[in-house]
């Protein structure tokens, strides 16, 4: 029999720290229509001072493991472009503050695509018999890289964390992950970056310049790019499936923006209403915006068991991926 990755549990974590688009029009040159016209975005949430990624994904990734039924994995996977820290990886802490002991544990970082990434780790870790279990995290803290006056990206970008639990099982229960399919354009890099504090910055010998250490996005066209590479992801990973699109019940996209969202179901030939979307109320949470709408999805009934699901992520890089699963019965904590 086939050995699969089979999807047994799910969590979610956003902080208590709600900023909406009134408290943003406080300080920036932007209102609430401006925002919501331009983004679908009404809220977002931020970490309080001191916090960092790790302790949304420790959330997060706990909430996963009781959804699952247990407290232990064999491995973990955390997704993040916003470490705790640039050296070490912020998965072994998360690792250790979960007691999961000495198990692997590493980062992957492919931004806005990291948690489809993540779980195409996990999912290979399972393949080839390295580990039964592996918690795969997505956690991101964008608000730690935005300028303060950019009102472009401080009204699209929140934090939070999301977290799913995969276990060795076959590819006919429902949860296995039945097709994935990763791909990246790394020509388009300057699209969504931030420049200083790495090693071709910091190899010049001059001083970190402050504006850049902020994230910086060229909105027009990484709007084509998420609708173009989304679209034909999706379309692939319909056809490996053998699902034509129109038998897939939910597609979970990264919630980038709700524009970007409407587009991609219109040029997928799909109806919006079965896109799940939870963007207006966390806004972009980066790696974290698919398990997180995977969790909102649940709650609100719009994702059941048995659903035809794809995922798919779309991010800095650039990066994009997808992967299809028949939606399993979970327990929710």
């Amino acid at each position: 029999m086939s050995r699969a990755a089979v999807l047994t549990g799910l969590g979610a974590w956003a902080p208590p720290t709600v900023v909406t688009n009134e408290e943003l029009a406080s300080c920036l040159d932007t209102d609430d229509e401006w925002i919501r016209t331009r983004t679908g975005i009404r809220q977002r949430r931020v970490i309080a001072p001191g916090e960092a990624t790790s302790d949304l994904a420790v959330e997060a990734g706990r909430r996963a493991l009781k959804s699952a039924g247990t407290m232990t994995a064999d491995a973990l996977v955390l997704a993040t472009s916003t470490p705790d820290r640039l050296c070490p990886a912020t998965a072994p802490q998360v690792a250790s503050r979960l007691n999961l002991g000495t198990v692997p544990a590493f980062d992957v970082a492919a931004v806005c695509s990291g948690f489809v990434y993540a779980l195409a780790v996990g999912a290979g870790l399972i393949a080839t018999a390295t580990a039964d279990s592996v918690l795969v995290i997505g956690a991101d803290t964008f608000s730690t890289v935005l300028s303060p006056s950019d009102r472009a990206t401080r009204a699209v970008f929140g934090d939070g964390a999301g977290a799913v639990v995969l276990r060795a099982g076959s590819p006919e229960q429902d949860g296995a992950l039945l097709d994935l399919g990763l791909g990246s354009d790394g020509s388009r890099s300057d699209l969504i970056e931030i420049p200083g504090g790495g090693s071709r910055q910091r190899s010049t010998g001059l001083p970190t310049d402050l504006e850049g250490t902020y994230l910086t996005m060229r909105g027009q066209a990484v709007f084509a790019q998420a609708v173009h590479r989304m679209s034909e992801s999706v379309r692939e990973t319909g056809a490996r499936t053998g699902w034509p699109l129109e038998t897939v019940d939910r597609f979970v996209l990264h919630q980038a923006n709700a524009r970007i969202l409407t587009a991609t179901a219109k040029r997928l030939g799909q109806p919006v209403e079965r896109f799940v979307t939870n963007i207006d109320q966390l806004g972009n949470t980066v790696a974290a915006s698919i398990p997180l709408a995977l969790a909102d999805g649940v709650a609100s009934g719009e994702l059941l068991p048995g659903h035809r699901v794809v995922l798919c992520g779309f991010g800095g890089g650039l990066t994009w991926g997808s992967v299809a699963l028949v939606w399993p019965q979970l327990n929710t904590p």
